[in-house]
């Protein structure tokens, strides 16, 4: 269940009362077992979870190639949702080692030499790819409205396109996180067996470093949001070889030089 209906009380500036009811985005734990370990517990909207899986796996740099990702099983519960991921083999060295630097993370973010060398790893140079258009970033801008049903009817969700070199929408997901849109998206895409090719994501979302390296680790040569940037997402994405394009609104767009 993506959304639930919920009451409220509607306070109008002259003092007047109403009841009134209204949808609401559901939030909902989601834990992460790779190969049997407990890796994570994410606060997620409970659709597409195969997708996020696929995505957050890749992103965590965990696998290599989407086939590295042997299966994933999707078990809910009434306390929220468990993801059962099995990765290759192969990669259980990688899972440990990572899983070992999030068990020092602390409750304000990464903490000690160690962790910060791993938060600030290298990022994959990205292939140049197509120089996209204006015309079609602010057609694509346009037409992600129209392809965000859940925050149509709740104002409350993050949508992450895949975006073709015309400007049109190939695909779309939707989250509470706009770091899970992006993981369910990449996720998505990872299933399909497509890429960026030359194409762009657009995201509903200010655009974090976390953002930029998601982009980077799947191939992605362009980058548009629609709120600004933080000064570690420029200089990241400078570092990868991203176009980035931000505070993109229907009359103006701001790339960094």
């Amino acid at each position: 269940m993506r959304e639930q209906m919920t009451k409220f009380v509607r306070i109008d500036p002259d003092g007047g009362r109403a009841a009134v009811t209204r949808s609401v985005a559901v939030e909902a734990p989601v834990a992460i077992e790779i190969n049997g370990i407990g890796y994570a517990v994410m606060m997620a909207t409970p659709d597409e979870l195969v997708d996020f899986a696929h995505g957050f796996v890749w992103s965590e740099r965990l696998v290599d190639a989407a086939d590295e990702i042997l299966s994933v099983d999707h078990d809910p519960s009434g306390q929220g949702h468990r993801l059962r991921v099995q990765i290759a083999p192969t990669r259980t060295d990688r899972l440990l080692e990572r899983f070992r630097h999030r068990m020092s993370d602390s409750s304000c973010g990464i903490c000690g030499i160690e962790n910060l060398e791993q938060a600030m790893r290298p990022l994959p140079v990205v292939p140049t790819g197509r120089l996209i258009d204006d015309a079609a970033i602010f057609r694509a801008l346009t037409a992600l409205r129209e392809r965000q049903p859940l925050n149509a009817t709740t104002g409350a969700v993050h949508a992450a396109a895949c975006c073709g070199a015309d400007g049109g929408i190939v695909a779309v997901r939707e989250d509470v996180g706009r770091h899970n849109a992006f993981d369910k998206l990449i996720g998505a895409m990872l299933r399909a067996g497509e890429t960026w090719v030359d194409g762009f994501a657009l995201l509903s979302s200010r655009c974090s470093y976390e953002l930029v390296e998601k982009a980077a680790l799947s191939g992605c040569p362009t980058l548009v949001t629609i709120s600004a940037p933080t000064s570690l997402a420029v200089e990241r994405a400078k570092a990868a070889g991203i176009r980035l394009i931000v505070l993109a609104r229907p009359d103006a767009v701001l790339s960094p030089t």
